[in-house]
């Protein structure tokens, strides 16, 4: 009969456990976002890490660093464009069921960075100059994220992404869409 009772407490323990970590204020999440920023070249695509605190209903601050990688042609020749940015906004909860399984979130950030042009270098191998150079970029970013959790711990994320960035001599406005993992600690 002990052996019963136990199974049960275990049993009921389990299922309380397993809603126990979704969406805890203060609790941190580290997540990777990776994703295409356009149509044109599958070589176009970011690298995103982000950490995540959370705060009431399911809304939460974002810190991220991110590498964008993006090639032009000229002629034969395909050029380069690179982005290192940061940064830090906040999430808020749309919808979401009540046990926070699936939930829509939008945040905006503010973003800060370094964009380099064929790698810092002027001159292409026909002898043709960019006049472009590279610049500090900053702007605002916004993003809409569909999240599933996997497991207390492991949430899949599918993002759309835009960000507007002013000091830039490449495109202004940088939509983006991806897919992505986040773990909470």
């Amino acid at each position: 009969m002990m052996k019963y009772i136990f199974a049960v407490v275990l049993a009921m323990w389990s299922i309380t456990a397993v809603q126990a970590q979704r969406m805890l204020p203060k609790q941190k999440g580290l997540e990777v976002n990776a994703g295409m920023l356009s149509k044109e070249v599958s070589d176009n695509y970011y690298l995103n890490l982000t950490l995540t605190v959370n705060g009431k209903n399911g809304n939460y601050w974002i810190w991220g660093a991110e590498y964008a990688h993006q090639l032009s042609g000229y002629r034969d020749v395909r050029i380069p464009l690179e982005t290192y940015t940061g940064e830090v906004g906040y999430s808020l909860q749309l919808l979401g069921d009540a046990r926070k399984t699936t939930t829509l979130n939008a945040g905006l950030t503010a973003v800060a960075g370094y964009e380099t042009i064929n790698r810092s270098e002027a001159v292409l191998p026909d002898g043709s100059t960019i006049l472009d150079k590279d610049n500090f970029v900053y702007g605002t970013g916004g993003r809409l994220t569909l999240e599933t959790y996997l497991s207390d711990r492991f949430v899949l994320l599918l993002q759309g992404r835009t960000k507007v960035l002013w000091g830039t001599d490449l495109k202004q406005f940088r939509p983006s869409a991806g897919i992505g993992l986040r773990f909470n600690f």
